[in-house]
């Protein structure tokens, strides 16, 4: 096992701004671009760590929030951390738990000094501050961990984006300070990650950029995005966002994940990111493809005794199940048809990063993503 972190670039494409590089943890060395399955309770739903890693799969997600509240940080830190609870090798990022705090509204206080919340499990009170938060993260022992931010929603007025962005600001300065101060109780460092706040507004990404860049930080995120704003502004953000940040530290978009989003983003030069979509939506009966959204539950797949999800994937379910059958299997409430429209979505999107790596490697990653844009956006089948 390492015992530090780094990220170097291998290429960046000659007509956009994609970057293909290496994020080096304690775990796993992460090329990117790359998707984060989300696991939010120590898990990926449906999913075991023996079938992640046979998608590729060397980081994912965990949810501090959630974590806290069930089974609770104090117990994962004496029972050795994320890794060893969950028998996972590879790397993973636990979120700072601000977008759960603040999607809460209706049931959480914010002042300067953190945010007092009720849980959804009991209704019992608990506060997270920059430093609390940060001291949960140690005791989950991610190998990324992030900043406690706020997350104000896409219809905010400038006034409250404002005071979101500043005390971001603050609460990072108090973080990076916990952070330092705070043991490693696992034996391996912790990269910790800033989140770059402001909405679509360029003053405000401006002002909280600068801050954060002056912190000198492993690897920077953007936040306050895919929250109801349009496509072309989220595009545009994340465009001017990365502008802002190094060349020589990791871009990771929070929360955007629809197939043609990540490879648009990925031209403008995001590294990272994580979604619910992939495991969500095979619970829904979706499974994504390079042509397009095949919804199982369509009648027109009753019969299709010959055609997988999709023909040539490697994955598990294609190789061995048709349409025909992974439909009756949804349709007869069969958990195993979520676990394989899981499974397949997985895959496909450590495959979409994949291919986007090596298109960009070499050379010619812009029209490849043009062409792999124009087939995914057919209508669902």
């Amino acid at each position: 096992m390492s015992r530090d972190f780094s990220f170097s670039l291998q290429a960046v494409d000659t007509h956009s701004r994609a970057r293909a590089g290496t994020f080096k943890t304690a775990h796993a060395e992460i090329p990117t671009p790359i998707f984060m399955p989300v696991g939010t309770q120590a898990t990926v739903k449906s999913l075991s760590p023996a079938e992640l890693q046979e998608c590729s799969c060397s980081i994912i997600l965990a949810n501090t929030y959630h974590l806290h509240l069930r089974p609770g940080d104090e117990l994962l830190r004496a029972a050795g951390g994320l890794h060893a609870f969950e028998n996972w090798s590879g790397a993973i990022l636990t979120d700072s738990g601000g977008f759960q705090v603040f999607s809460l509204r209706d049931i959480s206080k914010i002042s300067d000094e953190g945010v007092w919340f009720q849980s959804y499990i009991d209704g019992s009170r608990h506060f997270f501050s920059p430093e609390s938060v940060i001291r949960i993260q140690h005791n989950l022992g991610a190998d990324i961990i992030m900043m406690f931010d706020e997350c104000p929603p896409a219809e905010a007025t400038k006034a409250h984006l404002t005071a979101a962005v500043n005390r971001t600001i603050s609460w990072a300065r108090r973080c990076l300070k916990t952070h330092a101060a705070t043991p490693c109780h696992h034996g391996y460092p912790q990269a910790l990650f800033g989140i770059v706040q402001g909405s679509t507004c360029r003053e405000l990404r401006s002002i909280c950029a600068r801050e954060l860049v002056a912190m000198d930080l492993p690897g920077y995120a953007i936040g306050g995005l895919a929250v109801g704003e349009k496509i072309a502004d989220l595009y545009e953000t994340a465009a001017f966002t990365c502008t802002l940040l190094p060349h020589n530290k990791p871009r990771y978009l929070m929360g955007v994940g629809m197939p043609h989003d990540i490879l648009e983003s990925i031209d403008r030069g995001v590294d990272m990111f994580d979604c619910v979509l992939p495991t969500r939506n095979g619970r829904n009966g979706s499974a994504y493809t390079w042509s397009g959204k095949v919804n199982i539950r369509n009648a027109a797949h009753t019969t299709d005794f010959d055609t997988p999800l999709e023909p040539g994937c490697a994955c598990y379910a294609c190789q061995h199940f048709s349409r025909a059958y992974l439909r009756h299997l949804y349709m007869a409430g069969e958990l195993l048809a979520i676990r394989l429209l899981t499974l397949h979505n997985i895959y496909f999107y450590m495959d979409l990063v994949q291919q986007a790596r090596k298109h960009i490697l070499a050379g010619n990653f812009r029209a490849w993503k043009t062409e792999a844009v124009q087939n995914m956006m057919l209508r669902e089948h």
